[in-house]
């Protein structure tokens, strides 16, 4: 998994630095338990591209925040909400660190299809098919969920060495009168056999990166 400990390393230390003003506010990111039994253990990819069942690493961080303060604008049809929250995760300020990692690696006439410019992945609505920053693409949306496969380029379609799922999912609980924000990853090697994809330190790293995400997501598209 090694470009993703690259991504991870430089996007946290970048991130840190230009969004610092930002880091104390993600004490309300926070993960709650997730185990085998999650759907996205399922998912036709996982199952697919993982032949051999090596073990993920997987976590799900998850941002509430009162019906009240969400843009009423989000909360009229349905879709809107998760849609904001996927673009403000890849437009936000969280994401600018790594965006520019891979911009200066893979941006070109071969990606010139994909999302790269801030102002595109603020306003995108992420339909299937769409293809971001030469790193994810997203395979699957409903009304409250986006999944996008990642882990390495989307030109390669085939089994990877690095691989995963990323759910980013924004759930309106009007009985609760919350609207739940998470992100949900998933991370394998796809070939050859791998006790784990990520040491401790690159995964602590990961958890902080995406608190970043979540809380920069929540602050750039959905909240007043």
């Amino acid at each position: 998994m090694g470009l993703i400990s690259k991504l991870v390393k430089t996007s946290v230390a970048g991130g840190i630095a230009s969004v610092g003003v930002f880091w104390g506010a993600t004490r309300n990111a926070t993960f709650v338990p997730m185990d085998s039994s999650d759907p996205i253990f399922q998912h036709a990819l996982f199952n697919k591209l993982n032949p051999n069942r090596n073990p993920p690493m997987y976590d799900v961080c998850v941002r509430r925040v009162p019906l009240d303060k969400i843009q009423p604008s989000l909360l009229e049809e349905k879709g809107k909400l998760v849609e904001a929250f996927c673009a403000g995760v890849w437009g936000g300020m969280g994401y600018i660190p790594q965006r520019a990692y891979l911009e200066r690696k893979y941006r070109g006439p071969e990606t010139a299809n994909q999302l790269w410019d801030r102002k595109d992945l603020l306003e995108d609505k992420y339909d299937v098919g769409t293809l971001i920053t030469d790193h994810f693409e997203v395979v699957e949306k409903s009304e409250d969920r986006i999944v996008l496969r990642c882990g390495d380029s989307p030109r390669i379609q085939e089994v990877r060495p690095s691989d995963g799922l990323f759910e980013i999912a924004a759930v309106v609980k009007r009985e609760q009168g919350v609207a739940e924000f998470s992100l949900k990853s998933c991370f394998y090697q796809g070939l050859g056999k791998a006790d784990q994809p990520m040491d401790a330190k690159i995964a602590w790293a990961h958890r902080q990166y995406t608190k970043l995400l979540v809380e920069t997501a929540v602050l750039k598209k959905c909240v007043l």
